[in-house]
């Protein structure tokens, strides 16, 4: 019997969750939920990484409580970073990747080295949050702060290394800074130059699934608990969330669908080509130096961010009440590009999306349910759009799609998915991203064998649910209308 501690960092929130593994399955248990609240403050807006750090430590205790843990991991969001000084402090609060400082970077960058040439090198997709940009940023306009910096760690490797004192740079959560040579698997010298860059500062790069080191004796001191030693699994979340998709076929589509939506495959090596450039898709690291060849989509990010819109307002709707109002709201009226620029930003969704509909000429969503009906079927269509490139990209046909993470728990979207995408969702497991981490450590410990044996685990566990396309004629109409507004 083996227990796991996995810390699971989300945008808007984080969990604790111990995971008991007995040679068959693993079962989970939340032990501690906390919430994670970005600061804005004087402009800039930063992450709280000290009462992050600070849950952590009360996720330990209360681990400790419930009858111990061999073995922490961390994932996290992407591209985000903290800088330390020469004497490993922390310099400042790491930004968040949705800050104003990041806008226009790109078109900076291509000043410097062309975009074709940034992508040969990384394979990974173009978003002005990438890390490279944030960095481009710090260059152009804060040099003193590069100037002081000894070393960068990505968040899961920040937060790591508050926990050991260890410093490195875990391959998946490196490979989405846009800052590696996706073929040497090193970070660009090419890239790092031409953009002025410190490539000194960045970490070695070490393979998902590598022991970082165990708990500081301070720490252990401090809480009570054993030096067991920290794991470096795949800090990415999205890539946690891929090693658990518990597919049985060696090629698979899944979706990872919480606030941001990542739609791939995983491939034995990186597809850098014209075809994969002009749909500007990415190859992310993952477990075993697999390659994640995924979109990037704005996920439920848009149905979050109009439910906090109308919180402001005075209405207080539950996910399950604005489900309710889309179904009783008429299909079809209007769509949105969830990747516009228009939806980047905090602030009042629903009235952008009024915005962006009367700008294309189309049906102006007015109720609550149209516009979240708006939202789930214009998700749909991308899904549609990006599984066609992604088809397109690799030369294969997928027979279904694996569904993974907070999203499962959406009937509503998982059918239109389905419907949109004309083939057969599995829906689960809901918990991807944690079980994917406790998986990495298990298979760090030597309690499983491979990543094969590792999703036969997950898959043993979890009761999928299946949904079926349903008015294929219909759903082609609407992506007919829909792609005159992309």
């Amino acid at each position: 019997m083996k227990r796991i501690l996995a810390f699971d960092f989300g945008a808007s929130s984080g969990r604790a969750i111990l995971g008991t593994f007995d040679g068959q399955t693993i079962a989970l248990e939340e032990i501690h939920r906390f919430s994670n609240d970005p600061v804005l403050l004087g402009g800039t807006f930063y992450w709280d990484v000290l009462r992050l750090f600070h849950e952590i430590k009360q996720g330990i205790l209360k681990a400790k409580q419930a009858g111990g843990f061999d073995a922490i991991g961390i994932d996290t969001w992407g591209v985000d970073f903290g800088l330390l000084d020469r004497d490993g402090r922390l310099l400042e609060n790491p930004v968040h990747y949705r800050d104003a400082r990041n806008v226009g970077m790109i078109e900076k960058a291509a000043e410097r080295i062309s975009k074709d040439k940034m992508y040969d090198i990384t394979g990974i997709q173009f978003m002005e949050f990438n890390t490279v940009f944030q960095l481009l940023s710090l260059k152009l306009n804060r040099p003193e702060l590069l100037d002081r910096a000894e070393t960068l760690l990505f968040m899961p490797d920040l937060l790591g290394y508050f926990l050991t004192g260890k410093k490195a740079g875990e391959y998946s959560i490196a490979t989405t800074s846009q800052l590696v040579d996706i073929r040497t698997r090193e970070w660009s010298r090419e890239m790092a130059q031409a953009l002025d860059l410190p490539l000194d500062i960045l970490p070695p790069i070490t393979a998902s699934g590598s022991v970082l080191g165990p708990l500081s004796d301070e720490l252990c001191k401090e809480l009570g608990v054993k030096p067991v030693n920290v794991i470096s699994v795949c800090g990415h979340d999205t890539q946690s969330a891929v090693t658990a998709v518990p597919s049985k076929a060696k090629d698979f589509a899944f979706i990872s669908c919480g606030t941001w939506s990542l739609f791939g495959t995983e491939l034995e090596e990186p597809i850098v080509n014209e075809t994969s450039k002009a749909f500007n898709v990415t190859n992310e690291g993952g477990y075993g130096y697999s390659t994640a060849f995924l979109k990037n989509i704005c996920g439920l990010w848009l149905i979050q961010e109009s439910r906090r819109q109308w919180k402001r307002e005075g209405s207080d709707y539950s996910y399950a009440e604005l489900e309710k109002l889309a179904v009783a709201s008429r299909p079809f009226q209007c769509f949105i590009d969830p990747d516009a620029p228009d939806f980047v930003a905090p602030g009042d969704m629903p009235g952008r999306i009024r915005e962006f509909c009367r700008r294309t000429g189309q049906y102006v969503p007015e109720t609550v349910g149209e516009v979240v009906r708006c939202i789930y079927e214009s998700l749909a269509l991308k899904y549609r759009h990006v599984f066609n490139g992604l088809q397109n990209c690799t030369g294969k046909r997928y027979a279904h799609i694996n569904v993974v993470g907070g999203g499962t728990k959406d009937g509503l979207l998982c059918g239109m998915t389905a419907s949109a995408c004309n083939v057969r969702v599995y829906a689960g497991p809901i918990e991807a991203t944690v079980l994917g981490n406790i998986a990495v450590q298990l298979l760090s410990l030597g309690e499983l064998k491979d990543i094969a044996e590792a999703r036969r685990v997950i898959a043993r566990g979890e009761n999928l649910k299946v949904f079926d396309p349903a008015d294929p004629a219909v759903w082609d109409e609407a992506y007919e209308a829909y792609l005159k507004i992309i």
